[in-house]
């Protein structure tokens, strides 16, 4: 049977690199997958206020969808929507009254009781897949360069979703390894990049960005590598605003995880939609022999 996917939103328009090369990887590891009929935003955040249960809506309806496909579990891969649907899933899962408003809400809508598994593409990875096998897998390996793992916030939080043990984590490090890249510890791996402050502070995020940046490379990272739009907006394409307001800032290649892993897998590096990453990282590519050429 095929595992059921959540796309979400940013990943069809401004992170189709993250996609698409996600996608190549789970074709050359043999991994089927079927797309989600009739899905809908997620809703990007899950609400933090105990009574607002309209926003559970719309993540719910998409844990429906995979019901509908006949399967019980669903892979993400932008971690904001890992954490959406996995926390609406164990509200539905384990608060009877709120479960029973919601249902009687959406009454056009099957009821739904949280008995659909959340996972994202990591922890698929580790679990259902495993490292060995996916080292195994790998036919060009990231050898020579030094990447820094980040986490952020929704990977690691709260702790009845979280991936990994958010004081200390292993699992991306242990991916990055994985792949024969050398995986970087460096202490802001787990600190938010400034989320959607970058919109209502522009100037704080744009600090924190910058603070996770510097610790990265000052711990010998070449790149620093995600799993979230926003976290890729907030570290990467704001660099150059980094770059003009912070004495000493340097040019950060930055990569989506499954860009990394498509590559060591193999896939055509037109898969991983190189031009919507920063120049620099397609330059780190070419300087360490990963790519032969650097697609247009």
């Amino acid at each position: 049977m095929k595992i059921s996917y959540y796309p979400g939103c940013t990943l069809k328009t401004k992170a189709k690199n993250l996609e698409k090369s996600a996608l190549a990887a789970l074709d050359i590891l043999g991994v089927e997958y079927e797309e989600l009929p009739r899905w809908n935003c997620c809703g990007a955040v899950y609400s933090l206020a105990d009574d607002d249960l309209i926003h559970i809506v719309a993540p719910v309806r998409d844990l429906i969808r995979v019901k509908e496909q006949g399967n019980d579990t669903v892979i993400t891969l932008c971690s904001m929507c890992y954490n959406t649907l996995a926390r609406a899933n164990e509200l539905m899962k384990n608060d009877e009254e709120k479960r029973d408003t919601i249902n009687s809400f959406m009454d056009e809508e099957p009821d739904y009781f949280g008995d659909v598994k959340v996972i994202h593409f990591l922890d698929f990875i580790r679990d259902e897949y495993g490292l060995d096998k996916l080292k195994e897998k790998v036919a060009n390996a990231l050898n020579g360069v030094k990447v820094a793992p980040y986490y952020g916030c929704t990977l690691l939080r709260p702790k009845d979703v979280a991936l990994d043990r958010p004081d200390n984590p292993e699992l991306f490090h242990q991916f990055m390894a994985a792949l024969g890249a050398e995986a970087v510890d460096f202490s802001m791996a787990t600190e938010c990049c400034g989320s959607y402050q970058v919109l209502g502070n522009p100037d704080a995020a744009l600090q924190v960005s910058h603070d996770i940046l510097s610790d990265a490379t000052a711990n010998g990272a070449d790149a620093l590598v995600l799993t979230c739009p926003l976290c890729d907006y907030n570290l990467s394409r704001r660099q150059d605003m980094m770059i003009e307001k912070f004495e000493g800032s340097k040019d950060v290649p930055v990569f989506y995880f499954s860009q990394l892993l498509a590559l060591a897998l193999g896939a055509s590096p037109e898969t991983c939609h190189f031009e919507l990453n920063r120049d620099s990282a397609l330059e780190l590519l070419k300087n360490k022999n990963i790519l032969q050429e650097v697609p247009a």
